[in-house]
């Protein structure tokens, strides 16, 4: 598929990451001119400096893995991601609010949605699709919508199932062209990019950029 590589934001969320998975994750990036990267927040302001001018988007996480941290602390999270130079922020819906029936992950998500953007900065909310019926999908999509957001995320990778292709068929039928769709969780081959992209993601989330690119370059030459 051409343009491939600009689906994927290559990702490394993994506790062990040290400073040399770090400049690794955005040489690549930058080799494969990945769309971004998504590290910890602990490492948004190195991956800053290594990225430079290059246009490669950094991308970071917000109430990361679990999502019920009070409002104020993922604000406070924002601010420094902000601080430290990410373009993008990936929040953590808060499930158990939303399983409870407040209106709370909606507030959550325009107070979110108007300090990023006041910054000129990106937000996608992650509504953790492995947790949620498919009714409960939609739901959280159209408060999604409703409450500003850019892009709405299938998951963090850690719940027990990841991106499915029926999940995107369903928020990309709910969610107008104006808002993207993230797709991760569990992305680790060409076929799966490929059927994720078609289905309607936007972005593809994922450790095995690299891996997925050389499959597309091998399948070109055949």
């Amino acid at each position: 598929m051409k343009n491939l590589n600009r689906f994927i934001e290559h990702t490394n969320l993994k506790p062990t990451i040290t400073r040399k998975d770090v400049d690794l994750l955005i040489k690549e990036a930058k080799e494969h001119q990945f769309v971004g990267v998504c590290v910890p927040p602990f490492w948004v302001k190195r991956a800053q400096r290594e990225i430079g001018d290059s246009d490669v988007q950094l991308v970071t996480v917000v109430g990361f893995p679990i999502g019920y941290n009070m409002t104020e602390i993922k604000m406070e999270e924002m601010k420094l991601a902000i601080r430290d130079g990410a373009d993008e922020l990936d929040l953590v819906m808060n499930v158990s609010a939303f399983k409870d029936g407040m209106l709370w992950p909606k507030i959550e998500f325009a107070k979110s949605s108007k300090l990023c953007h006041e910054e000129g900065k990106i937000l996608k909310v992650i509504i953790e699709t492995a947790y949620l019926s498919d009714e409960e999908i939609l739901i959280a999509c159209k408060l999604c919508n409703d409450a500003g957001v850019d892009f709405v995320k299938t998951s963090t990778g850690l719940a027990p199932e990841g991106a499915k292709i029926e999940h995107i068929k369903l928020m990309r039928g709910v969610l107008p062209s104006s808002v993207g769709i993230k797709a991760s969780g569990g992305i680790k081959t060409y076929e799966q990019a490929i059927a994720l992209i078609n289905a309607g993601a936007d972005r593809l989330g994922t450790s095995s950029g690299v891996e997925i690119m050389k499959e597309s370059q091998k399948l070109s030459y055949d």
